[in-house]
């Protein structure tokens, strides 16, 4: 079945990044995540780092656990097509902590 032209492909990298932040503030190895999702470390890491598409279950059990709001990465541009460079820059910003952004701020 070939996808609808209009359709939009969610981007996962995003999300990827901020639940693999999300682990680390909780300071819990991928091996750690994947253990109590009864999954493979490796699943974990093309998640968080390749923006690997996890089954529907997999991606609500990480959501759920990490307390991850999807919004942020499904709505990113209002149904605007923006470039990749711009989407890419909005998902580092997105990763981005409170101190993170400030420093980033104070080198402007």
């Amino acid at each position: 079945m070939k996808m609808n032209q209009t359709e939009r492909r969610f981007d996962f990298h995003g999300l990827g990044l901020a639940l693999k932040r999300a682990g680390e503030e909780k300071g819990w190895t991928q091996a750690y995540v994947a253990e109590l999702v009864d999954r493979d470390s490796r699943t974990i890491m093309n998640i968080e780092n390749k923006g690997q598409y996890p089954s529907f279950d997999l991606f609500v059990k990480l959501i759920t656990m990490f307390d991850v709001s999807v919004d942020q990465f499904i709505h990113t541009d209002g149904g605007v097509r923006s470039s990749s460079c711009r989407k890419h820059i909005d998902v580092l910003l997105n990763s981005m902590n409170e101190k993170e952004l400030f420093i980033f701020r104070f080198y402007e």
